[in-house]
């Protein structure tokens, strides 16, 4: 399907469309509003807005209900292996085990069921991104899944719309990696979080794990600007150098800074068990 296609189908099936990529009725309704859409951006654009900016929590929680549990055995293996789900489905039992378990665990804590873009995540990377985030607060897990929902939302359109021009997205504003300078290596399976101040208090909206090349792909969905202010990132070292045995002298990296422009962030850290460094990236 091309934009152009997408734009001359009945407004009922558009609904229907639109709902299959977030299942929020009130976004749905407003994105109707925002149709004809010229190009695969403005299609974006209007999405990201409509969610981050005219939508609230009862429609974030609304669209988690149409999402399968992650970790679910029965729907694992019987409807969701080989979609966005498919590295979950081909975990050991023993995973799938750990990750049903945390997923009860999860939804009994926050009243709705884990919500991660899964794609290109292994089973090992969600039980832990999972098992971390049980840590939250309700408010945190709920502005995190919200940025999930995004993530989901536009691979959806990217899949619904086929025959489009997505060669716009970008990574989203802020990107980090870290790198092991005891080693010369990339600091893999790390837990990191970025956090904004509200009311005085450090919150979390945005969570991820580093992969092998030390790098957390998106922690923020594409094309995503951060408000101007005081944002920091925090880096679980204590239980990175653990997993290997090693005795670090921190267990946590705080790196705070400020956004003042639309222009890419990109934050690093150098880290090895006795010291670290950082500074902004290109």
């Amino acid at each position: 399907m091309t934009i152009k296609a997408f734009n001359k189908l009945s407004k009922a099936e558009k609904a229907k469309q639109l709902m299959s990529c977030c299942g929020s009725s009130t976004w749905v309704e407003l994105m109707l509003k925002q149709f004809p859409f010229a190009s695969e951006k403005d299609l974006i654009d209007a999405a990201s807005d409509i969610w981050y900016n005219q939508c609230n929590s009862i429609d974030w929680l609304e669209s988690f209900t149409h999402h399968p549990k992650i970790g679910d055995v029965k729907s694992l293996t019987q409807k969701f292996a080989g979609k966005e789900q498919a590295s979950v489905a081909a975990a050991t039992k023993k995973t799938i085990t750990a990750l049903a378990n945390a997923n009860n665990e999860y939804e009994a804590k926050f009243g709705f069921i884990f919500i991660v873009c899964a794609t290109g995540k292994s089973a090992t990377e969600m039980l832990r991104l999972l098992e971390d985030r049980l840590g939250n607060t309700i408010g945190e897990e709920l502005h995190i899944a919200m940025g999930e929902q995004m993530k989901i939302t536009i691979l959806r359109f990217q899949k619904l719309i086929t025959d489009g021009n997505w060669g716009f997205l970008k990574p989203g504003q802020l990107t980090t990696h870290v790198l092991d300078t005891a080693i010369g290596k990339p600091g893999k399976d790390i837990s990191i979080r970025l956090q904004i101040p509200v009311n005085g208090i450090w919150q979390t909206v945005a969570q991820g794990i580093t992969n092998s090349d030390g790098r957390v792909a998106d922690l923020l969905p594409p094309q995503k600007k951060l408000a101007h202010g005081n944002y920091k990132l925090v880096f679980d070292t204590g239980n990175y150098f653990a997993a290997q045995k090693i005795k670090g002298f921190y267990p946590e990296v705080e790196i705070q800074f400020i956004v003042f422009d639309d222009a890419h962030y990109h934050v690093p850290l150098l880290i090895n068990p006795f010291g670290y460094s950082t500074y902004r990236g290109s």
